[in-house]
């Protein structure tokens, strides 16, 4: 059982706050004595926060975090093969998707109806899921997606991109734990709860900052950071007269390690491979992860044919890589370089081509 949480009726609001970070849903609050008060619950705290004091000028991607915990599945999954999982993993809910778009969910009120009528387990996932699911644009503001989850009385809501393809999933407790700092105007004239609210804003805002610009899963840069900092090194390049390089590579049948083994295997697989790739860069390269499967490699100062060298020996480094339960696996590399000009954009549109020359010539290779 879940230790609840206590705190004094008469505690700072802050200090309260401070409490979101723990894996808790409810804070109880008691009397001088110790005695039951009541329950102040995460929907307590937003309602009570003013949308317009929130920092509406940031959009939902640049803090959208893909959790571990956030589970999403294709259509066409068993019934019975994800009842399995949500227990094992202890999932509330669970996005059901095709073609990478959400299109229905299913949550453990579904798994109650599910039960409750003696339904066909060997069934698609398809057959039982509530659709249709809710989604906001990754563009939305945080005070419109905090308006949109107080109006529906969600805990959580799906994030998707401008095609409509799943981008992950943010929850009210880490909207509200964003507004920290708009609080702070609140008790400005409370000048010792100031100086610690201040220490707790610092530490958070690293956190954040951390959040904001890695992959959850494999502790990369994302793709937002990526592209601040190919700009940041596109610069540097032309002021020192220097090339660049760029490489993409694709774990092969990475689909059917997924299939085969779950995605709890694969997700080991990314991180393995991610640890791999890191050991045999350099310190100034910058690596991300893509999407999926997909890593995209900048090399500063290094030419298209010491790309490709370097591309050749990463393959090789994979390739002879044994993954507990998986075994061996193998990655296709397309490498191009930076040109004048160039954004980023272009050049991961030459890199990817050549990725996929890579697949078309029989996979585990590289192509420039």
């Amino acid at each position: 059982m879940a230790v609840v949480k206590t705190a004094h009726k008469d505690k700072n609001i802050l200090q309260i706050v401070d409490y979101l970070n723990c894996e808790i849903e409810y804070i109880c609050v008691v009397n001088d004595d110790g005695s039951f008060y009541g329950l102040v619950a995460h929907a307590d705290i937003a309602s009570s926060i003013d949308p317009d004091t929130l920092m509406d000028n940031f959009c939902l991607q640049d803090f959208l975090k893909l959790s571990r915990r956030a589970k999403w599945v294709n259509k066409n999954t068993k019934t019975m093969d994800l009842l399995q999982e949500m227990i094992k993993n202890d999932f509330e809910s669970v996005i059901v998707i095709e073609n990478f778009k959400p299109i229905g969910i299913f949550t453990t009120k579904d798994v109650v109806r599910v039960m409750k009528h003696n339904e066909d387990l060997e069934l698609n996932i398809g057959s039982y899921m509530s659709s249709p699911v809710d989604t906001i644009s990754k563009d939305c503001s945080m005070k419109d997606a905090l308006e949109f989850l107080k109006r529906k009385r969600y805990k959580r809501v799906v994030v998707v991109d401008e095609d409509g393809k799943m981008s992950g999933i943010i929850t009210q407790k880490e909207l509200i734990s964003l507004s920290y700092s708009r609080w702070a105007m609140l008790i400005k004239e409370h000048h010792e709860e100031l100086s610690q609210l201040n220490a707790s804003l610092l530490y958070k805002n690293k956190k954040y900052e951390v959040m904001a610009s890695t992959d959850a899963l494999t502790g990369l840069y994302n793709r937002h950071k990526f592209s601040e900092l190919y700009n940041s090194s596109y610069l540097t390049m032309e002021q020192r007269g220097n090339v660049m390089s760029l490489m993409i590579l694709d774990i092969d049948y990475f689909k059917k390690i997924n299939d085969t083994f779950g995605h709890g295997i694969g997700d080991g697989v990314l991180i393995q491979i991610s640890h791999a790739l890191l050991k045999n860069l350099r310190n100034i390269d910058i690596i991300c992860r893509w999407g999926g499967e997909e890593f995209v490699v900048l090399l500063p100062a290094v030419d298209l044919n010491q790309a490709t060298f370097l591309a050749e020996k990463l393959r090789e480094s994979i390739e002879i890589f044994e993954i507990d339960m998986v075994g061996r696996v193998t990655a296709s590399f397309g490498v191009t370089q930076v040109n004048r000009g160039d954004a980023l954009e272009a050049v991961v549109e030459r890199a990817d081509k050549a990725l996929y020359e890579a697949k078309a010539s029989g996979r585990n290779c590289v192509r420039a």
